[in-house]
């Protein structure tokens, strides 16, 4: 993930290389927040020990997580969009140059 988006020229891949990583960190984090035999951090009348139960922050934050990511996501994409559709390329150095042509021709003005 870390080198498609570090390396990788192409919008559409820079942004699944993020996706990519996000998923990374979202297994991690639910990896991190289970400890065998301990219970769901519901109330079940099983036990009223707080030990007996799963610590539930790690599982919000992941879902947390997934919604940004998400929507952080979809914005990406909304702006890809608009870039392919003023430039016709979806090659941030191609972009780049094309913006840097625009500037020159409107500081001549």
């Amino acid at each position: 993930g870390f080198n498609l988006l570090l390396f990788d020229k192409n919008l559409i891949k820079k942004i699944m290389g993020l996706n990519i990583m996000d998923t990374g960190v979202f297994l991690f984090l639910a990896s991190m927040g289970y400890i065998s035999g301990k219970l769901a951090p519901v109330y079940n009348g099983i036990s009223t020990s707080a030990a007996d139960y799963v610590n539930p922050i790690p599982a919000s934050l992941v879902l947390t997580g997934i919604v940004v990511s998400v929507s952080v996501t979809a914005i990406m994409l909304a702006l890809t969009i608009r870039l392919y559709k003023k430039y016709h390329t979806l090659n941030i150095d191609k972009v780049y140059k094309k913006i840097r042509e625009e500037e020159k021709k409107e500081d001549e003005n």
